[in-house]
């Protein structure tokens, strides 16, 4: 067993997998990632290779441990973090998949969701699980991947197969087969899981028809999920942590008290508003989730999920070719014609909250012959302010009123011109953090507090540091027309679809 003091944070994302090396202080020692593939069979579908997955997960931890010029046996612990809703079945004999991961974003269930909500399933849904009928969970793609070959469901009812998320298809490979399980934020991603009662639902598992000895068991966040393998790296080593990324960033925010607010913008936006021990559902569309559990203590969040943000970058990038990276935006926005209103609607996938429009398609609206590249980047960027509002409309609606300050991550969050709209658009002051990688810092404060190396959230809370505050500089009424502009442009892509 390794003696070390730091931990070791797996964070398995949608388009890479990282590992960093953290001090019990929260400070970086070391890092490393590998892009991953995306794979796209027919259009709406995204699936991953989870052998790709796996054997880039094995790399990014060697390749920080070196970064940090330190040893396996520095190391004290793992966490976990993982994009979620990603689906798995593999064989329990052999640990290999029946099928590629399907992805978060694949839409290939909207049908099956349809006919469930036709069939008027989608209250009993949202009550036990907190979430709408919609093919971004799991649920659905789990019942697809047993549709698909004659027979599946027949060996997942014998016990031959078992279903899990990233983190737990990880674990299992991680543990050597050992350790079948996955954690409260996770589950409750699921579609079949109750989240107040805290139990796989029998009800919602009989609609799908989903035999339960293919689910891992559900464990608190900060809980002992086993040990690696001694022969993977070096080492046998205690996995302490883990938590779905949205709300290991919660926690690697340090948005522990009633009220708080934290918004991620990876591939995709997710702001999760601390409720307490308050399982608040939405009126307005937004999903109730799991923030954490520590212990036997849950806390809840509402959620507002955007399906494109950072992504709207790389279409610009790769589809468009109009900027060769991501870095170049911000000047860009800066150089934008400002008598020009541009509204970008990023619905390659449909909408997310609080819309959940499926068959909406994104659309560009205001095109002049003036317009250039650097208008439509700029467009791109606000489009992820605009869409950051409508979550904060619809959680005011539900009751969460007085927010402070928004707290931001993820990668776009180093554009300092992004931070300014936003705080404009919002009329909310934004705060990004000193450590910006707070998902894989979440994971590893969980993994501290469940091997001892931290002693509690308030120990967390006090090593968080603002690393830049933007106040709202944009006079209200701007704000209010600019916004319902945004709001005039997706009803007009909503109607269209």
């Amino acid at each position: 067993m390794a003696d070390g003091n730091s931990i070791l944070a797996i964070d398995q994302g949608t388009t890479s997998t990282r590992a960093i090396l953290f001090s019990p202080e929260g400070r970086i020692l070391g890092q490393a990632q590998q892009e991953l593939p995306q794979h796209f069979p027919q259009s709406g579908w995204v699936e991953h290779d989870v052998e790709d997955i796996w054997r880039d997960t094995l790399k990014v931890c060697e390749g920080a441990v070196a970064d940090a010029g330190k040893t396996i046996a520095d190391v004290a612990a793992i966490g976990i973090t993982n994009q979620r809703e990603t689906t798995v079945i593999w064989d329990r004999e052999t640990g290999k998949a029946i099928h590629k991961a399907i992805v978060w974003q694949d839409r290939r269930t909207a049908g099956l969701c349809q006919d469930l909500r036709a069939a008027g399933h989608e209250d009993l849904f949202r009550q036990r699980t907190g979430l709408l009928l919609d093919p971004y969970f799991s649920g659905t793609k789990i019942a697809w991947l047993l549709d698909k070959e004659p027979g599946t469901r027949a060996r997942a009812e014998r016990g031959e197969l078992a279903f899990g998320t990233i983190d737990c298809f990880l674990l299992w490979r991680l543990t050597g087969g050992r350790v079948h399980a996955t954690d409260a934020t996770n589950a409750a991603r699921t579609l079949i899981y109750d989240i107040k009662r805290q139990i796989w639902d029998k009800d919602l598992l009989e609609l799908l028809k989903i035999p339960e000895s293919l689910l891992p068991e559900v464990r608190a966040s900060d809980a002992d999920f086993g040990t690696t393998e001694a022969g993977l790296l070096g080492a046998a080593l205690p996995i302490g942590g883990i938590a779905g990324d949205q709300q290991a960033a919660t926690v690697g925010q340090a948005c522990f008290e009633t009220g708080m607010m934290k918004s991620t913008y990876g591939t995709g936006c997710f702001a999760l508003f601390n409720t307490g021990k308050n399982l608040v559902h939405s009126q307005n569309r937004l999903l109730s989730t799991i923030a954490y559990r520590l212990g036997d203590e849950t806390t809840y969040a509402l959620e507002g999920s955007i399906f494109v943000a950072g992504a709207a970058v790389q279409w610009m990038r790769d589809g468009l070719g109009i900027i060769q990276s991501a870095q170049e935006t911000e000047a860009l926005a800066k150089q934008a014609d400002t008598r020009q209103r541009l509204y970008l609607v990023p619905a390659f996938t449909g909408l997310g909250a609080p819309y959940w429009d499926a068959e909406a398609r994104g659309a560009v609206f205001g095109l002049t012959r003036a317009s250039g590249p650097a208008e439509i980047v700029r467009a791109g960027l606000e489009a992820v302010c605009y869409q950051t509002r409508d979550l904060l409309e619809a959680m005011r609606a539900d009751g969460a009123a007085g927010l402070e300050a928004l707290r931001v991550d993820g990668g776009m969050v180093a554009n300092d011109w992004m931070l300014q709209m936003l705080a404009d658009i919002l009329g909310v002051a934004v705060e990004r953090p000193k450590v910006a990688e707070t998902t894989a810092l979440g994971a590893a404060c969980l993994a501290g507090l469940s091997r001892g190396l931290l002693p509690d959230v308030e120990a967390i809370a006090g090593q968080w540091q603002c690393d830049a505050r933007f106040e709202p500089q944009m006079a209200e009424d701007e704000r209010e027309e600019r916004y319902a502009g945004w709001q005039d442009a997706v009803a007009r892509v909503r109607s269209a679809g």
